[in-house]
């Protein structure tokens, strides 16, 4: 397999987030061939057209585009707050999707998440993949990977769930072969 670099997305800046824990858990069973790379989004500023008009796009808002756009593929996880994703994430998304050359567009995406809730992040993601549908992602469908009742699934910043381990390889085999077939 020709190698694939993904880039990581936590929508969550929680220094104990369970959602950066799904992501490290995720470099960790990666397939062979993999990389992923978490990305840091405690600097990007909150998305104002002022900003962009007057000053450009700020450093840290280039740094996230141009990551996702050298990328193969994308990996976000995200909590689920107030049935939806977190505002954390959509400014990043907002700030990537910028004209002109949005990051996202034809860009493999899988979706994953964390909560505390017994029905993981079921809503959230459903909003997710509305908006990266808009922005022209291309989705990985199947395994939708929910991870409910997080607190008692990971263990100091550590995803120590088998069934949940395994839905995340399953979907990042997914992610491989939609890489691939998208290559041509």
């Amino acid at each position: 397999m020709q190698p694939i670099s993904v880039l990581g997305i936590s929508g969550s800046l929680r220094q104990g987030s369970f959602n950066t824990a799904l992501l490290r858990a995720a470099q960790g069973v990666a397939p062979a061939g993999m990389s992923i790379t978490i990305a840091d989004l405690s600097k990007l500023p909150f998305y104002d057209g002022d900003i962009e008009v007057h000053s450009g796009i700020p450093a840290a808002a280039e740094d996230l585009r141009a990551r996702i756009r050298a990328a193969d593929a994308v990996l976000i996880a995200s909590p689920e707050y107030n049935g939806s994703f977190t505002g954390v994430l959509k400014n990043a998304i907002d700030w990537a999707s910028r004209p002109p050359h949005q990051a996202f567009a034809a860009k493999p995406v899988a979706i994953m998440g964390a909560s505390g809730g017994s029905l993981g992040t079921v809503r959230s993601q459903l909003h997710l993949r509305d908006v990266l549908t808009m922005l022209d992602a291309r989705l990985v469908n199947a395994p939708q990977v929910f991870v409910a009742a997080a607190q008692n699934k990971i263990e100091d910043g550590t995803l120590k769930d088998e069934p949940s381990l395994g839905f995340i390889r399953t979907l990042l085999e997914n992610l491989a072969a939609w890489v691939t077939t998208l290559r041509g």
